[in-house]
């Protein structure tokens, strides 16, 4: 540690948790699940990180679209093995809001015997919020 020397060391949060970018930018960052049978992707959406979101509302209220959670889902699906989305249900529509940002939970499970694998999606506005799944 001298004042001049030119390397930097910093951390990265948790040591233990192998993490890598998903390379997509909607879903963050990826993590294997330590029983091997999927990945959690973890992220973040706000208006303004991602200003195009702002261009779909319903009733002035700006919702991630139906087309984002399928590329999301087409993303992960790939990275995966899986090519194709079957069924894509959203349950509850992801509201954005004007400041800050929503948290984003999105898992890939395990594969079934026909080996498709279900897309969930998760969501928080705040850090004491309830998560919703979408």
């Amino acid at each position: 540690t001298y004042a001049f020397q030119r390397e930097r060391y910093w951390t990265t949060g948790d040591p233990g948790l192998p993490r890598q970018t998903a390379g997509h930018p909607l879903l963050g960052t990826a993590v294997e699940l330590a029983d091997g049978g999927g990945t959690l992707y973890t992220g973040g959406l706000s208006l303004a990180g991602h200003p195009w979101l702002a261009d779909h509302s319903v009733g002035g209220v700006p919702l991630l679209p139906g087309t984002a959670f399928v590329e999301m889902a087409l993303a992960a699906g790939a990275r995966a093995g899986c090519g194709a989305v079957e069924d894509l249900t959203v349950t509850e529509p992801l509201v954005l809001p004007e400041d800050g940002e929503v948290r984003l939970q999105c898992t890939v499970g395990e594969p079934d015997a026909a080996g498709a694998r279900a897309f969930r999606v998760h969501a928080a506005t705040g850090d004491d919020d309830p998560w919703t799944t979408h």
